[in-house]
């Protein structure tokens, strides 16, 4: 008999199942029950044979009930009320001899998952609960879970809780464990479990004889609990350390994300705890599992947030396989990254160079991407690579380094004659637009040093009736104004084709507009387009770029460790130039001071903002932005230091306390001190976009000034100069950025706030301080604004 097929199966298989003869013979009966399920899994529909094996399960083999209750539970939905008639025999089964029968009876009792359920299976599992056979306990355990997700808004029943919470010490380590997953479930809206001192420590000390995933569970639920005393803290992490070093790495990962939780305020204990995970993480990052190496190597990136080191001495550890999947390989080439220093550079751009001509083409871009990252602090070493890759002549090698070399010299002006020079004698026709957009960006640029920059120009502009690329058509509009201003000679003939074309005849508004835009400004003078397109601030030439990150505090990370966030991250981050930059967590919320009225400040009236740790950029895009800037959005405030003599390591120190960032500064030798400061909002409401927040600042205090100068300071603040040391200046600057009052405090404040002498600005200072407090609206802030101005 075929076991596909249509009606005809199943009536063969109906009229077998009802023959006397075959279900006196017991092997052809349970035979024909099994190709009943092997029917049932190969897809086809057997419902039609539901009270047939309602039958079948009144029976003492253990085999075919198995089988028959599969089936039960697989079509107990389409079949309601014949499904009631197996749970008379499903109740005795929970009253059999043999705990393997009941405990199979009360696990496909919850499995039926009927509407009426809870009023049968209820005595039975509270039965179950003091059941002598461990294997029920653990089903019934299970079982109240199951039936709590079933019909959740059922009242909980407090005595099915204390007998939870009393099986906690049940003999057997997985009943323990059922219990804290149930519940977990039951009680998720008040919490969850609830873990006091004697639970914890009862958890602690029955550790070792869970399993792998029971251990797991059981250190995540000890992440609620905070002990009383630092003797206690201490007596804790003696009891985690041996599975701190556990061969398990979810164990291991479990334990240290405990340890971080309980060391929150220990970060020596901390640092000791991620030096300890170490081999263990390494070993991970080894394993002949891919998925779990690809996990190790984005908590790695993790832990190198706040200690770049930890890994160094192991770089080797994370050279790339020749068989290991891209992802894999990337992940490692951002890793490699971290852990450059003087004594592995060499062997780091060895390796890098290697990858740069993968059979794969991401992992190769990620490559060249890498050795870029690397080229801002060891330029020279770099770009002998980079140039070297250029003459393969390969496209997407080719495309990866002109966006290599178009970042690093954004960065590093001084790299700029090494970059023309391996632009000399350039032919290749670059399909890939961002390729081709870095090129023509060089070529802008720094076509003035590059004698075949025309040419290759013309032969761009000749070419771009067949360009479907916007990005490369404006870029090659910018490229060719540019060079006009240095070349006027080569480059008038085909700037006036390309402006004729883009204005007459191209169809992408972008693009069309630009080239107006570009045309009206020819009109108005060279030196018009001259200060438009070359002016701007530009960066100090000895202004050194912040090479990396600085170290971040575990305490932003912490908690995302050993989840998915890592992994997301690092999925989020594979082929960009630089390594993975976390989304910036909001930390508590410091006032932000704006103008009223003023569009390019945030807003006041739609809430509290709060300031980022960690601004997700890199140096080259503060650099974009910060050039960009409109004059209307610009500030210049000249601030009195509160300590004349603090030195620029205690003014980096205090506005670090603050969430302010320092990018890029002086060596605190110089005179006057300048350093490039910057941050990012984040309003509570998530419709409100983002602020970034740039600042320069001159520093001109230090020890270097000159006694009048000192003279002069102190009789500016009568006589008596403030205290001059670090806890005295980072409470001054707290006093300017931290948010002091309460919402209400905040507005009685601001009723009683009047300019009187002082000035304008200052009388403006004030008030939006205490605006940003309160959630008043921008009329009514405008209003008590104009109130307070003296007439």
């Amino acid at each position: 008999m075929p076991y596909l097929g249509g009606e005809h199966t199943v009536r063969e298989l109906r009229r077998a199942l009802s023959n006397p003869n075959v279900q006196a013979d017991h092997l052809r009966y349970r035979n024909t029950i099994h190709r009943v399920i092997r029917v049932m899994s190969q897809g086809q529909d057997v419902s039609g044979l539901y009270s047939e094996m309602v039958k079948a399960c009144a029976t003492v083999d253990i085999v075919q009930k198995k089988l028959v209750y599969v089936f039960l539970c697989a079509y107990a939905s389409l079949n309601p009320e014949l499904s009631l008639l197996v749970i008379n025999t499903l109740r005795k089964d929970c009253l059999d001899h043999n705990p393997m029968v009941r405990s199979l009876a009360l696990r496909n009792m919850c499995n039926l998952r009927l509407p009426g359920l809870l009023q049968y299976v209820q005595q039975p599992l509270t039965v179950g609960l003091k059941d002598k056979a461990t294997c029920v306990r653990r089903v019934a355990v299970l079982g109240w879970a199951k039936i709590h997700t079933l019909q959740p808004n059922t009242e909980i029943d407090v005595a099915v809780v204390n007998e939870l919470y009393g099986l906690l010490r049940d003999p057997d380590p997985i009943v323990m464990v059922n219990c804290l997953r149930a519940l977990e479930e039951i009680l998720q809206e008040e919490g969850g479990v609830a873990i006091n001192k004697p639970i914890a420590h009862h958890l602690l000390n029955r550790l070792k004889l869970c399993d792998v995933w029971g251990q797991s569970e059981v250190l995540a639920v000890l992440q609620r609990y905070q002990p009383r005393s630092e003797d206690e803290l201490f007596d804790i992490l003696s009891l985690l350390d041996p599975a701190l070093l556990s061969h398990h790495a979810p164990v291991m990962a479990a334990t240290l994300r405990l340890f971080l939780s309980l060391c929150s305020t220990l970060p020596a204990v901390c640092m000791s705890a991620l030096e300890r995970a170490r081999g263990p993480l390494l070993a991970a990052a080894g394993s002949a599992s891919r998925e779990l190496r690809y996990a190790a190597l984005c908590h790695i990136q993790l832990l190198l947030r706040s200690e770049p080191g930890l890994m160094g001495e192991h770089y080797k550890r994370f050279f790339c396989g020749y068989a290991e999947p891209p992802y894999i390989k990337q992940n490692k080439m951002q890793v490699l990254v971290e852990l450059v220093n003087d004594d592995n550079v060499a062997m780091v751009l060895d390796e890098l160079r290697g990858y740069c001509t993968d059979v794969d083409t991401e992992t190769s871009q990620t490559a060249i991407n890498a050795i870029g990252s690397i080229g801002r602090s060891y330029t020279d070493r770099c770009l002998v690579i980079l140039t070297g890759l250029l003459g393969l002549q390969q496209e997407h090698i080719s495309s990866a380094v002109l966006q290599t070399l178009r970042d690093l010299v954004w960065v590093c002006p001084q790299c700029g004659d090494a970059v023309c020079s391996a632009l000399e004698g350039w032919e290749d026709k670059l399909q890939d637009s961002q390729g081709c957009g870095a090129l023509l960006w060089l070529l802008g640029v720094y076509g003035d040093r590059v004698s075949g920059a025309p040419y290759l120009l013309e032969d761009c502009i000749d070419g771009v009736r067949s360009e479907v690329s916007a990005e490369v058509k404006t870029e090659l509009l910018t490229a060719t104004l540019r060079l006009f201003l240095s070349r006027p000679a080569e480059t008038q003939d085909m700037m006036g084709r390309l402006l004729v074309y883009c204005i007459e005849e191209e169809v992408d508004m972008c693009v069309r507009d630009q080239a107006l835009l570009y045309y009206r400004l020819l009109h108005c003078g060279i030196e018009e387009v001259r200060r438009v397109l070359q002016g701007g601030r530009r960066s100090d030439p000895s202004l050194g770029p912040l090479i990396g990150r600085p170290p971040e505090p575990i305490s932003q990370w912490a908690s995302s460790f050993n989840t998915l966030e890592p992994l997301t991250l690092g999925a989020s981050t594979v082929g960009n130039s630089d390594p993975a930059t976390p989304k910036p967590s909001t930390l508590t919320p410091n006032t932000m001071t704006s103008t009223p009225g003023d569009p390019h400040l945030p807003d006041c009236s739609s809430g509290a903002l709060s300031l980022s740790v960690s601004p997700a950029l890199i140096p080259e895009e503060f650099e974009r932005l910060w050039l960009q800037l409109e004059k209307g959005a610009c500030l210049e405030v000249f601030v009195a230091c509160p300590v004349p003599r603090c030195s620029p390591e205690s003014l980096q120190v205090a506005l670090q306390l603050v969430n302010i960032q320092t990018l890029a500064f002086t060596p605190p030798n110089t005179h006057p001190w300048r350093v490039y400061l910057y941050t990012h909002t984040s309003h509570f409401s998530t419709k409100t976009p983002h602020t970034l927040i740039l600042a320069e600042l001159l520093h001109t205090g230090g020890e270097g000034e000159k006694e009048g100068e000192k003279e002069g300071r102190e009789e500016e603040w009568g006589g008596d100069t403030p205290g001059n040391t670090q806890k005295e200046f980072v409470e001054e600057v707290k006093k300017v950025f931290d948010a002091p009052f309460s919402g209400r405090e905040a507005a009685q404040k601001l009723l009683q706030l009047r300019e009187d002498s002082r000035s304008v600005t200052d009388y403006a200072m004030d008030f939006c301080m205490l605006a940003a407090e309160n959630a008043w609206n921008q009329e009514a802030l405008f209003d008590m604004f104009l109130h307070g101005v003296s007439e």
